[in-house]
Formats: structure tokens, sequence, C-alpha cells
């Protein structure tokens, strides 16, 4: 089992900065992604990036491309995303994941989950 616990989340201006966090516990040894997700009010929830974690190649969406940027601290088991220039449309609750298989890509199936931390831009 994997425990993942998100921080970081809050509220900015448009184009402000939030640095979320994502740590994870247990048997992390056997990971191989973890990607960030939101979910916005009526909105499904969309993957916004994700990395390998022996590679460390990434993957982000069209929306948050040279915008936000996934890292990893593997000696601190966490995984980072920045994100500047918010815009009100990142609204949202984020959501860190992680997976040992990594089925159907950085924005495929993972089976772990953290509670989520919420991002408020406004304009």
């Amino acid at each position: 089992q994997v425990q993942l616990v998100e921080s970081g989340g809050g509220s900015v201006q448009a184009g402000g900065s939030l640095r979320l966090s994502c740590v994870a516990s247990g048997d992390t040894n056997g990971l191989g992604c973890m990607g960030w997700f939101r979910r916005a009010p009526g909105e499904q929830r969309e993957g916004v990036a994700g990395i390998y974690l022996i590679t460390g190649k990434t993957k982000y969406a069209d929306s948050v491309k040279g915008r936000f940027t996934i890292s990893q601290d593997n000696a601190k088991n966490t995984v980072y995303l920045q994100m500047n220039s918010l815009k009100p449309e990142d609204t949202a609750m984020y959501y860190c994941a992680a997976d040992p298989v990594c089925v159907g890509g950085l924005f495929g199936v993972y089976n772990y989950w953290g509670q989520g931390t919420q991002v408020t831009a406004s304009s």
C-alpha cells in the first residue's frame, strides 16, 4: 500500500504561482509513475502532468505546457508541481496519484490517490 499526501494549494491572483507537493509513504519502492490530476466543479477529472520515476520522462496537458513543471525528489519520496502564470481556468481540486505499472501511460490508470488540495486563481 502507498499513501499520498498533497499540500501547497491555496488562493492566488491570476498570474501568480503555487507549488504543490505530494509525499508518498508506504511501499514506494515499486512505484513506476506519479501524476497530478485536477477536477473543476461540474467537470471531469483531467490529467495535468505526470512523470516516470525511473527515467524522469514527463507529460503535460496542452493547457498547462510552458506554465507548469513536474519534478521529483527521490530522497524525499516527493513529487512537486510548480504552477506559474495561473489562470482562473486552473481553479480546481488537484490530486496526486501513483502507480507501480502505469497502464495507459502517464494519464492512464492509477491505483493510489491522495485526498486533494484546492487551487483557486482569481481574476
